[in-house]
This record gives structure tokens, C-alpha cells and sequence, in this order.
């Protein structure tokens, strides 16, 4: 039996050593090219979605800052347009004061009002355009009359018919004035 043990611990022994030189086959050389294709392949593809990525986040951030361009000069208009609906009554507001009052209380009471309502228009950016004797400015200006006055210079303003008003670069009115020739 003391054989039969040994041929048999021998056998696995044998059966071990032959299945390692089986399992750990030599890759032929033919296979490598064929690797490294595919391994080329794989690295164009993933540059090209990195590429992509990049565009696409590039062209988010591009969209992100559009929009919120385009929302800025939204509110700015809509500030702007609200504000100049307000001009009329800051208008009404200079007659009643130029106008003469009996009642002392009631004149007083229109002046804090419009000292207010100026205050809130400031408060806003927007500025009034002061013309008077300064040069007649297209951009700023509205001339409706023309004077000959050899007291003045050329292309002054002579007399600011309604105040002009304007927000940052925006006009808002144009000031009507008379212009000395």
C-alpha cells in the first residue's frame, strides 16, 4: 500500500505541475498590433468626448452669461421705462410750486412731497440734464426755438423749456430747449 500511497501522491503532484505549464500560455506576438489599435482607438475616443465635454461646458458658461446679460438690460429697461412714466408728475409737481398759494401748510406739504418723489428718482440713477447755458448737445438736447442773441455764443442753450433726464448713458428725455444762433 506504502506504493500505491506514494504513486498516488505523486500523480497529483505530476497533474499540478503540467496544468501550471498549461494555464500560463505565451501570447504570440501576432496579438500586440491588434492591442495597441484598440488601445489607439480608445484614446481617440476619449479625447473626443473630453473635447466635447469642454465645448459643451464652454458653451453653458457662454449661455449662462448671455442670459444673464440679456436679464440685466431687461430689468435696466424696465426700470428706465417705470421712471420716465414718473417725469410728468415730477413736472406737475415743479408748476404747482411755481404757482402762488394762499394756504402756506398746503405749499409746504407739496414740497416734501416732491422733495420725496426727487429723492426716489436719484435713489433710482437717474439725473437730470441741466442744458442752461451750456452747448447745444444733439444727444442730450431738443431744440424747438431759435434766437438771434449776439450776447451768447453760438449753439448755446439760451432757455430750457422742459428738463431733460437720463439713467446712467440712457436718455430718458430729451431736454427742450431754445438755442441762440
Amino acid at each position: 500500500m506504502s506504493e500505491k500511497k506514494k504513486q498516488n501522491q505523486k500523480s497529483p503532484e505530476n497533474e499540478a505541475e503540467q496544468t501550471e505549464e498549461v494555464t500560463t500560455p505565451e501570447t504570440p506576438e501576432t496579438e500586440a498590433p491588434g492591442a495597441e489599435d484598440e488601445t489607439q482607438a480608445l484614446q481617440a475616443q476619449i479625447d473626443d468626448l473630453n473635447d466635447k465635454l469642454l465645448r459643451t461646458m464652454a458653451e453653458f458658461d457662454n449661455f449662462r452669461k448671455r442670459s444673464q446679460r440679456e436679464k440685466d438690460q431687461i430689468y435696466t429697461d424696465a426700470k428706465a421705462d417705470t421712471a420716465s412714466q414718473f417725469l410728468g408728475v415730477l413736472d406737475n409737481f415743479e408748476r404747482a410750486l411755481a404757482t402762488e398759494c394762499a394756504d402756506e401748510t398746503f405749499h409746504k406739504g407739496v414740497q416734501m412731497i416732491y422733495d420725496g418723489l426727487c429723492e426716489t428718482i436719484k435713489k433710482l440713477g437717474i439725473e437730470e440734464i441741466d442744458p442752461k447755458d451750456q452747448e447745444f448737445d444733439p444727444a442730450l438736447h431738443h431744440a424747438v426755438m431759435h434766437v438771434d442773441d449776439e450776447a451768447v455764443g453760438a449753439s448755446v442753450v439760451v432757455e430750457v423749456f422742459q428738463k431733460g433726464y437720463r439713467m446712467g448713458d440712457k436718455v430718458l428725455r430729451y431736454a427742450m430747449v431754445k438755442v441762440a444762433n
